[in-house]
């Protein structure tokens, strides 16, 4: 009987030894896995409307696979751009700064640009701003761009010098989603599809396609490591081309709004293929996947429904500045849901930054903030308290909950977000002190930047604020039918 006792006391004994053992390799196992950086898939659109998606309330339009990526992550109801059109926009995401600190204020686009500033191939994204691509391949990412670059055409300002191991796409803001070719040839020389540097040849594939689908063969290529992608769809940018099965889906509509209904569908079944490759590969948990567009719906020119905002690409009301968004990483503990305070696509440098493991001090004067300390409620104040845009003399500043618009032809506005979305009920008689403080904040911000490189034509000028009057919401039934 003591023989028995003491037999079962060593076997204890050492089964105790054995637990001990492998529990703290295990903690440490799963500690390492915790901190392994996550992949990064950033999508962009182009020029969708703000109300163009299922997640966002569209009964019109089909997303489901973004529908789906929505109620896994977390919907920011309040993310605005740095700018409401493409090229500055871009710029400001790029480098986390707001893009009027280094002289991109302007769209640059070669033919319509005034010769008091640089003109052409001269224009892009200064040489010394650094990149989130830079930023990310110094921590170890392999990183590529896939899509539309519109930072600058000369060789120079290529996507591969500028942080990117691999480039797929074109360099300009626009084309067609057709090959080109002798029934549809090529405008300008950016609009080539291109892969790496100066490697130029037209895809068979529609375009939506063709860069998912390169997107999914970086992934599979770098899933033993971490990896940066930024998918950058021209659509739903014009030219209003869909595939004819696709606007066969949508015989109810029509004319640009039937093509961009397609063209949103397609780009949306591409998407699903990208984030499937994800789950097959067992990356899902582990990737950090950013969806939002650049600017606001041109709603004249591809019939994008901004609603309930007014305006449109192009001008400083909610409609041309404010984006759908959404963001996924389950192994981040990015709840599901929605965050309500506003924040900025200039914010996603550092979060992708802070996500990889780097220090947010590592970053040269940027006007990003790192959004997952507010996401994950381990900081409660909005993370932002004021934002700011600005285009030659129009401008605008966003402070908590007010907001000052400035124009050249006519006194500035004031409007209370929180209670005035559609920018309806202009407030300035009421609060005239309220618009001078605005006034010199905005101007104050105004004093340290710098002064525009290039400059379009003053023609669209007048033709931005047509726009923007032909496009504001005026009544709560015009709200409603939006």
């Amino acid at each position: 009987m003591t023989k028995l006792i003491q037999n079962k006391f060593w076997r204890n004994h050492w089964l105790m030894l054995a637990v001990s053992f492998v529990m703290p390799i295990q903690s440490y196992a799963s500690q390492q896995q915790e901190m392994s950086p996550p992949n990064i898939l950033f999508i962009l659109s182009d020029d969708a409307g703000y109300a163009d998606f299922g997640f966002q309330g569209s009964e019109e339009i089909r997303t489901p696979n973004l529908d789906k990526l929505a109620s896994q992550g977390t919907i920011f109801t309040q993310a605005y751009v740095s700018a409401a059109v493409c090229g500055p926009s871009r710029a400001g995401i790029l480098t986390g700064k707001y893009q009027q600190r280094f002289g991109y204020e302007e769209n640059n686009v070669p033919g319509y640009m005034s010769q008091s500033g640089l003109t052409g191939d001269d224009m892009g994204l200064p040489l010394d701003q650094k990149t989130m691509a830079d930023y990310l391949r110094e921590r170890g990412y392999k990183t590529a761009l896939i899509g539309k670059w519109h930072q600058g055409n000369a060789d120079r300002f290529h996507p591969t010098k500028r942080g990117f191991d691999e480039f797929y796409g074109f360099r300009g803001g626009a084309r067609s989603y057709f090959g080109f070719g002798a029934q549809n040839p090529v405008s300008y020389p950016e609009d080539k599809l291109e892969r790496g540097f100066a490697h130029f040849q037209e895809s068979k594939r529609y375009l939506t396609e063709a860069l998912a689908t390169e997107t999914v063969e970086f992934i599979k290529r770098n899933q033993k490591h971490p990896f940066f992608v930024f998918l950058s769809f021209n659509a739903v940018h014009t030219p209003m081309e869909a595939k004819p099965a696709d606007l066969a889906q949508f015989s109810n509509l029509k004319g640009k709004r039937q093509q961009l209904a397609a063209m949103t569908l397609s780009m949306d079944r591409e998407i699903g293929k990208v984030l499937n490759t994800l789950d097959e590969l067992g990356l899902s948990d582990n990737t950090l996947v950013v969806f939002t567009n650049d600017n606001g719906g041109p709603s004249d020119t591809n019939a994008s429904n901004n609603g309930p905002l007014s305006g449109t690409k192009a001008n400083h009301l909610e409609g041309g500045i404010r984006v759908p968004f959404i963001m996924r990483w389950p192994a981040g503990k990015v709840s599901q849901g929605e965050y309500p305070n506003p924040i900025s696509t200039l914010d996603l440098l550092p979060t992708f930054f802070s996500a990889a493991g780097g220090n947010e001090q590592q970053l040269a004067a940027i006007d990003g903030v790192d959004l997952l300390p507010f996401i994950k409620q381990e900081n409660n104040s909005p993370p932002h308290s004021r934002l700011y845009w600005k285009k030659e003399n129009r401008a605008a500043i966003r402070d908590g909950n007010w907001k000052l618009l400035r124009f050249p032809d006519r006194p500035a506005e004031l409007y209370d977000l929180s209670k005035d979305i559609s920018e309806m009920h202009d407030l300035a008689d009421m609060y005239p002190e309220r618009v001078a403080q605005l006034y010199e904040r905005l101007f104050k911000w105004e004093l340290t930047l710098e002064r525009p490189l290039w400059q379009l034509k003053r023609q669209y000028e007048g033709d931005a604020m047509m726009r923007m009057d032909n496009y504001r919401i005026t009544s709560n039934q015009e709200m409603k039918q939006k």
